[in-house]
């Protein structure tokens, strides 16, 4: 997501901001159905957005309701589904990442006489998330490894070795002013705590600056210019973060009332290089020292023939089938762009003269599953694999294809982990709050997102009567609150869900 969501409350079926008064009383036959959306769209007041709505049912595929579904539309974060869709095909929901950890030296009188070499495949979560929160427990781990090798001392540098993926560590298209932020985190191969710092600042005395601190561990891999004012307790938290770009230096500039803390994941540049920054510190404080610093292997004249060193252990990520959950429930941005060019790594389009590990093989190569899905791959335009790009142009043709192929696709371990991957709407995920007190709340399964000026909501739900449609409904071009498309998405699948024709 690019942009923060805002919580959506329904009292009754009245849009508080008075939008619109549509019930959501029963319809009982399509025309109704279709004169209702049309209703929502009509009163939603964006009379300069364009909008487009494909229906259908899951079954038949039938359409139920169609809205310029010819027409290109950028998707924002509804590209995840397409990414997680090819990746849980193409590399199998049980996949692993292997992180590999190599010398070209040999251990002697507890000294490991060379350098440390970590070689990365790309995998997104070593870092808190399946940990706990614990975000250095595999660097310990590794640390208990050497121990257990006997190592106390590492002679040389620790090297991160990202070389599996492409050097362009941005998705194309992606804008200047979300790079600070969690959401625009750079790709690598070697990626540590989604490629972030995660910052406090805590309320002290009125006017004076909060308390700062950062994990891992205060980290000196960043410094931090601590601008923040501590104001009365009835004022709201005011937001303020900036990171020189190219650098690990973040300014704060927020207010924090007392009694609070602010929290914020933000983006740090060269994730290789923190990887092994936070490793190497670690290892120290777990009581092995090394003598060399740590290192990108993009800034040495190092190249490992790794035939010819020493491995001494590798470090495995969960299965696929969990990290798609992260990527579709969180809509976690770094997750499906490291997932996207793992595809090219592992399934690279042989012939296609595409950089290896890049993004583009990625797509390329995930195309094949979208031609099967019945999809005019001549006419898609996917640049990223989350989303965050505005170069991003489907259709919900398009879209309802996909996820009408996935709800039916032959391998059941395929189709019920990508199922599982979408948040239900009401409970969890990016539509916890959506929904609530209508027909769809536990029912629609969907994924949302929200760029400048473009928001989206694709996904499943079932009618009163048992029929299961799948929808997408896409606005581009508004000038409004993002909280305004959403509120008539909602009411759109909340209609689907009453609907009945009993």
């Amino acid at each position: 997501m690019a942009l923060k969501k805002r919580t959506l409350v329904f009292v009754a079926s009245i849009w508080l901001i008075g939008v619109t008064t549509l019930s959501f009383a029963q319809t009982s036959n399509l025309s109704e159905l279709r004169a209702a959306i049309d209703q929502s769209i009509v009163e939603g007041d964006m009379p300069n957005a364009w909008w487009t709505v494909k229906i259908v049912e899951a079954e038949t595929g039938m359409p139920w309701y169609e809205k310029d579904t010819g027409r290109s539309f950028i998707p924002a974060s509804n590209t995840k589904l397409f990414t997680t869709a090819a990746a849980l095909e193409i590399l199998g929901p049980d996949f692993s990442y292997e992180t590999s950890i190599w010398s070209d030296g040999w251990v002697e009188d507890g000294v490991l006489k060379g350098n440390l070499i970590v070689r990365g495949s790309g995998d997104p979560v070593i870092g808190g998330r399946f940990n706990d929160g614990d975000i250095t427990e595999a660097f310990r781990a590794w640390a208990d490894s050497l121990k257990a090798l006997g190592v106390t001392r590492i002679s040389g540098n620790i090297v991160g070795d990202d070389n599996a993926f492409d050097e362009i560590h941005l998705g194309e298209g992606w804008e200047w002013d979300d790079l600070t932020f969690w959401y625009g985190a750079e790709i690598s191969a070697l990626s540590f705590n989604d490629n972030c710092v995660d910052f406090r600042l805590i309320a002290q005395k009125e006017k004076m600056p909060a308390e700062l601190a950062w994990e891992p561990a205060n980290t000196s891999y960043v410094s931090a210019v601590n601008a923040s004012l501590t104001v009365a307790e009835d004022h709201s938290i005011t937001e303020g973060y900036f990171r020189e770009q190219g650098s690990n230096r973040f300014t704060f500039s927020s207010l924090v009332p007392q009694g609070r803390t602010d929290y914020e994941s933000l983006a740090v540049s060269n994730p290789t290089a923190f990887f092994v920054h936070v490793l190497r510190e670690t290892l120290v404080a777990q009581g092995i020292s090394v003598g060399g610093s740590s290192v990108d292997i993009d800034t040495t004249p190092f190249s490992p023939s790794y035939s010819s060193l020493n491995h001494l252990f590798s470090h495995f990520s969960p299965p696929l089938s969990e990290i798609v959950r992260v990527i579709n429930k969180r809509s976690q941005n770094l997750y499906a762009e490291q997932v996207l060019r793992t595809i090219a790594v592992n399934a690279p389009l042989a012939g296609s003269g595409l950089i290896p590990g890049s993004a583009a093989m990625g797509i390329s190569r995930s195309k094949e599953v979208y031609g099967k899905a019945g999809i005019d791959t001549l006419r898609i335009q996917l640049v990223d694999g989350s989303g965050l790009s505005r170069h991003n142009l489907i259709t919900t043709t398009m879209m309802t294809n996909l996820l009408r192929y996935m709800r039916h696709h032959p391998d059941p371990s395929v189709r019920s982990a990508f199922l599982e991957s979408m948040s239900i709407a009401g409970v969890d995920g990016d539509v916890r709050t959506r929904m609530r007190g209508t027909s769809a709340e536990g029912n629609a399964r969907a994924k949302s997102g929200t760029v400048g000026n473009a928001s989206a909501l694709s996904g499943f739900v079932t009618t009163s009567d048992g029929t299961e449609l799948i929808f997408s409904i896409i606005s581009n071009h508004h000038t409004v609150p993002a909280t305004r498309p959403r509120q008539i998405q909602n009411e759109i699948v909340s209609l689907l869900a009453s609907h009945s024709r009993k």
